[in-house]
Order: C-alpha cells, then sequence, then structure tokens
C-alpha cells in the first residue's frame, strides 16, 4: 500500500472480524505472458467475467461490509472498457482505489478519466531495470510503456509504487532495480520474491534463486534502508520463506482482514485458494458478501486456531503465523491442513531444503501463460 493508505477499521468483537481489504481481481486477461504468475494455469474466459454492473455491486457490498481499501488487478485491469466506472463505483462506498498494472495501454486521457473517476494511487510492475531483461522476462517488449507511465502517474500527482518480482533472473539487479525506482521518483518499492503458485509453482524449479543470490539480495536491501532519507521511498522487502524457515502469515490469517473475488465472481480467502481440493469457493453471483465471510464453509474452515494440529495447536507462534500458508502446505505435501513446510518446525520442512538445495542447479524452462481468450 502507499503512504496515502487508509487506517483498517475496528471488529465487532462479536462477530468473525471484518475484512478491510478486497483484491479484486478484474480479468485474467494480460499483455504480458510473466512465468512466474500466480494467477491459476486455468485462467477465466473474458465472457465469463462479472459485468460491470456486478462489479458495482461488489464494491457497494464491500463497502457496506467494512472493506476501506481494494486493489483493482487481474491480469491487467486496463483491458476492462468499463474501469472507470468501477473505481467510481469503489469511491462511492467509500473504498480507496490502487490499479495494479503492468502500465501497458495506460495513457494520459485514460489516467486523467481515472483520476477523474475517484482513483487514488498507481502500483506499477517492473521485471528488470535493464529494459531487454525487462522485456524477455515479461514475454514481450514493454519496458518503454512502463516508464512512460511512472512518468504519467507522477505528473498526474497520484502516489505511485513500482513492485517487482524476484526470482532467478533479476535478484542480482536489486541495487539498478532501487535506483530505478528512485529515478522514476517512485513513493513506494516493494521487492517481492516469487510466491509459487499458479504459473509461478509450473516454473519453480527455473525461478528459484540459490541462496548466494538471495543473501547478496538481502544485505543490498539492508544497504540501502541506510542510504535512504526519511522522504525518500518506503523499500519493502516480501521474505522468501522457502529459505528462512519461517512461515508467512497466511494472509494476516484465513478469513480475516482480505479476501479476493476472482474475474468470475468466484469469492476467496486468498487469491491462491481455488487450488484447495474440496474448498467449494461460493460465488458473488449468488451469495451476499457478508454471507460468503461469516458462514461459508470456505472462510470458516481455516479461521482461527480450532482445526491446527500440532506442532502448530502448541506453538506459540500459532497467532503470529497462523500455522502458514494452506495452499502451499497443500501444494508441497498434498494436505492443506498440515504446518506449511516453509516452517522450521514441520515435519514436512525437509521438502523444503531439498527444493532450495536444488535451486543451485536451476533446473527447468519457462513455461507462459497463454493469452486469454474470450469464449
Amino acid at each position: 500500500m502507499t503512504p496515502a493508505d487508509p487506517t483498517p477499521p475496528t471488529a465487532p468483537s462479536s462477530a468473525p472480524a471484518r475484512p478491510w481489504a478486497l483484491l479484486a481481481e478484474l480479468t485474467h486477461a494480460c499483455p504480458l505472458h510473466c512465468g512466474y504468475c500466480s494467477n491459476p494455469l486455468e485462467l477465466t474466459r473474458r465472457s465469463r467475467e462479472l459485468t460491470g454492473e456486478q462489479w458495482t455491486d461488489v464494491m457497494r457490498q464491500a463497502g457496506e461490509f467494512g472493506v476501506v481499501h481494494t486493489h483493482l488487478s487481474g491480469g491487467e485491469p486496463l483491458l476492462r472498457r468499463d474501469l472507470a466506472e468501477i473505481v467510481t463505483a469503489a469511491e462511492a462506498a467509500g473504498i480507496y482505489t490502487q490499479l495494479v498494472t503492468s502500465g501497458v495501454g495506460l495513457d494520459r486521457d485514460r489516467l486523467s478519466t481515472l483520476a477523474a473517476a475517484g482513483l487514488r494511487s498507481v502500483q506499477l510492475s517492473v521485471q528488470h531495470a535493464d529494459p531487454r531483461a525487462s522485456d524477455r522476462i515479461a514475454g514481450r517488449r514493454s519496458f518503454a510503456e512502463k516508464e512512460r507511465a511512472a512518468g504519467l502517474v507522477r505528473a498526474a500527482g497520484l502516489p505511485l509504487g513500482l513492485n517487482v518480482v524476484l526470482h532467478r533472473e533479476n535478484l542480482d539487479a536489486i541495487d539498478a532495480l532501487i535506483e530505478l525506482g528512485l529515478t522514476w521518483g517512485v513513493d513506494r518499492i516493494e521487492l517481492a520474491n516469487t510466491q509459487f503458485y499458479g504459473w509461478g509453482l509450473l516454473n519453480r524449479a527455473a525461478l528459484l534463486p540459490t541462496r548466494d543470490q538471495l543473501a547478496r539480495a538481502r544485505d543490498a536491501v539492508e544497504r540501502w534502508r541506510e542510504r535512504l532519507t526519511p522522504d525518500g521511498p518506503d523499500l519493502v522487502w516480501v521474505v522468501p520463506d522457502y529459505f528462512d524457515g519461517v512461515a508467512k502469515p497466511c494472509m494476516g490469517g484465513w478469513g480475516a482482514v482480505s479476501l479476493t473475488v476472482t474475474p468470475d465472481g468466484t469469492v476467496l480467502p486468498c487469491p491462491a485458494a481455488a487450488s484447495l481440493p474440496d474448498l467449494d469457493p461460493p460465488n458473488i453471483r449468488d451469495h451476499p458478501l457478508a454471507w460468503i465471510w461469516d458462514h461459508s464453509e470456505a472462510f470458516t474452515r481455516y479461521r482461527g486456531t480450532d482445526w491446527m494440529a500440532d506442532p502448530c495447536r502448541t506453538c506459540s507462534r500459532r497467532d503470529e503465523d497462523f500455522g502458514g500458508c494452506r495452499c502451499q502446505a497443500y501444494a508441497l505435501t498434498g494436505d492443506a491442513t498440515r504446518t506449511d513446510p516453509a516452517c522450521r518446525l514441520s515435519p514436512d520442512h525437509g521438502l523444503i531444503r531439498s527444493l532450495a538445495d536444488d535451486s543451485t542447479k536451476g533446473r527447468g524452462v519457462i513455461r507462459r501463460r497463454v493469452p486469454v481468450r474470450g469464449g
């Protein structure tokens, strides 16, 4: 989030905590073909997407339910012709909007329209500081459009964040990436180590960095934090849990602070939850958002700590990491109820250590996500 983001509200003590954040995946269509994409392998077709009117109702319900912040994401949300109408609906509902975009297709008129509709900030993705490397990772020429988009956002006076997904192909460019953010005048630089879901999981063998790469990158981030002045950009380092032995909190707790609405209206506790078997996630076309959050089995299954088995049940960190990531536990062990193998206390931690150690071999060829079709 940007420095201008709102403070999450306090939830009523008599009910499950109210969500304050919404990830609105408006489309899976995207001009890029990044091999680390966390979207599912089976992408939603354009013909199955929620209409603008349905997204307007999602924003109305979300605002009434306590949501105060939404990421308008995808895919590439700029491919929605009705994006301004969706922004207007969020603004009317009292929801702070951040556009998460590749920058491809953003021109001055489009940005002006979105700002007039109530857009509050922009998060721009970049794949590398070197234009050729960035274009190669993205699967198409796009760096020049990203640079142009950054200039437009700064000229419009909107807060601008730079998001970089880190992996084997760009971790050694940390210094150059931070310098790029400074040159572009961003307010926030998020260095997010790849989360291995969807296409990222499919390409894990080719994307996993080495331990030495991660150590050098972490040291570089710390040096920059010491150098940056208080009025400089926020520098965020998203921990690579495959290597640290500490499980990342699962979205601040399963069904605790945020929810995801996918392009076809499926409502999930986290963006990757559709990968879990038998979850049977509800759809906003069929149920109100409040009922989904409070009562659907998909949202209550792993909420709290009662579902946990040891070592999580008796662990002093159970209210901090919530047992780790359910989707990662399933991807690695085939059982979503097990302790996330990223945790060094997990009986399955050897799986993670083996993957991390194998990263030095650099196996695998990137398979790229294919374009989303309309049928």
